[in-house]
């Protein structure tokens, strides 16, 4: 089955992963808005989701950062966060700023890294109390 491309309006399968005209992605499709995988729950807390999944990038290459009570993805933000490079209130991750992480490099109040700084405690390979740099 064929399609007009939405951006150049050329005949193409619906099943063209890119028009063979002018390059668009996935052109049989009326809408597109990035690569990858984004799931935003009905439910909200204080205006956020209370679930956001993100591991999706924009068509101009920049990712989706997940924001929400629970956020999951390459990029996150949420109370309870779990991504590679996230902020959060309770953060499992790689590289976290978090109340309390669990990462492989964090800052936070208390946390268990390989390597981070803490306020309170910290546990790991190389920690340091923030308070002792100063």
């Amino acid at each position: 089955m064929t399609k007009e491309c939405r951006e150049c309006q050329h005949v193409v399968s619906e099943e063209a992963i890119a028009c063979p005209h002018c390059g668009a992605p996935y052109p049989a499709e009326e809408k597109w808005d990035g690569w990858g995988f984004e799931y935003k729950s009905r439910a909200t807390l204080f205006g956020l989701p209370l679930l956001h999944v993100s591991f999706k990038y924009r068509p101009n290459r920049m990712p989706v950062p997940a924001k929400g009570i629970i956020a999951v993805g390459q990029f996150g933000m949420g109370i309870i966060n779990i991504s590679q490079f996230g902020l959060g209130v309770i953060s499992l991750g790689q590289f976290t700023i978090a109340g309390f992480a669990v990462a492989q490099f964090a800052v936070a109040y208390s946390c268990i890294v390989q390597m981070g700084l803490y306020l309170h405690e910290g546990y790991g390979q190389f920690v340091l109390n923030l308070l002792d740099l100063f």
